[in-house]
């Protein structure tokens, strides 16, 4: 009898000293974690998140369910991106998404071995943010977006509306390097196409009322090289632009929806959607330095045809009919 306890009290503890390891085992494992670093707004770049979060559903990855997704916006101030990148680093995500050059170089800055995928990148090849398009090495990749490619097809739209257009104002952040070289690009098609120009550099937002004070009556249009410091102020732009009178042209849809004339360049929410499925292959194993960049293949012209009526300009039913997306 006593023999018959002593084995049933053995056979007790054992089962309480193994219970911590069967409840420890049976806790859910940790959910993949994405570190989403917006360089703008949360607002401005709502349609960007939610084409992105809709492709990672399709793809299988629902958010809260199967996969966590850290938010940080840096508000269109630069210095914020290495501070995001770093809270990355110490939160050990599984992958880096942002887009812009600046916070793709304070992300890879911060960490060599976390994947970083890139919406959106001026020049990844000539900011060393991968080796080649075709295999980027390291720990990024994502889409390329040739941004000075597309200064002639910009200007000619502002041709073809502004009648008697000869002087251009170019607007840009020299603190991003790719705004830099569109603003050089930009210049010298100008040139090329006999424009005169006049180029104004901005670093942060107390820059940019001083620029329109300098601005009035020197041009016919403005030009406004797109990063996250000016689109985060788009409004205000757009406000004082509009108070001058002036046309503007740009890369980002959100700029004519604020009331900015037109816009010309890759489909945003697009390249979100793409990113996404960076996302995806990395974190079923892919290396992301073995995923080739790809470039952009769908381009929107926007038009504000009710900026249009305000400034006195006609759009015509041919540039109307070639529009893909009207702001009326």
């Amino acid at each position: 009898m006593l023999d018959l306890k002593r084995r049933e009290l053995i056979t007790l503890l054992g089962g309480v000293a193994a219970w911590p390891f069967t409840a420890r085992a049976q806790q859910p494992a940790k959910l993949p974690t994405i570190g989403y670093l917006g360089a703008n707004s949360s607002s401005a770049e709502s349609q960007r998140v939610a084409a992105f979060i809709q492709r990672l559903r399709e793809l299988g990855w629902i958010e809260s369910r199967n996969v966590t997704i850290e938010y940080r916006y840096a508000e269109g101030r630069s210095e914020r991106f290495a501070e995001f990148a770093a809270e990355f680093v110490r939160l050990n995500v599984d992958v880096i998404v942002t887009s812009g050059t600046p916070a793709v170089i304070a992300a890879k800055q911060a960490t060599s071995l976390i994947p970083i995928v890139f919406a959106v990148a001026g020049d990844p090849i000539g900011s060393n943010l991968v080796a080649s398009l075709a295999r980027p090495g390291g720990n990024a990749t994502g889409l390329s977006l040739q941004k000075v490619d597309l200064a002639d097809k910009r200007l000619e739209l502002l041709r073809e509306v502004v009648p008697g257009f000869r002087r251009l104002a170019i607007m840009a952040n020299i603190g991003n390097p790719p705004s830099v070289l569109e603003m050089r690009e930009v210049q010298a098609t100008a040139r090329k196409l006999g424009n005169e120009v006049i180029t104004f550099e901005i670093r942060g937002a107390e820059d940019i009322a001083p620029v329109f004070d300098a601005l009035k009556g020197r041009a016919d249009a403005l030009y406004v090289c797109g990063d996250p410091l000016v689109d985060t102020n788009r409004i205000r732009i757009i406000t004082l632009a509009l108070g001058l009178r002036l046309p503007t042209m740009s890369d980002f849809p959100e700029y004519v929806e604020a009331g900015g004339l037109m816009s010309y360049g890759p489909n945003f929410p697009e390249l979100f959607r793409r990113a996404a499925g960076y996302v995806d292959k990395i974190l079923r194993g892919a290396k992301p330095g073995d995923i080739p960049v790809e470039q952009p293949i769908k381009f929107d012209l926007v038009i504000n045809v009710i900026t249009a009526k305000a400034l006195g300009l006609d759009i015509s039913p041919t540039l109307l009919a070639r529009t893909d997306k009207v702001i009326e």
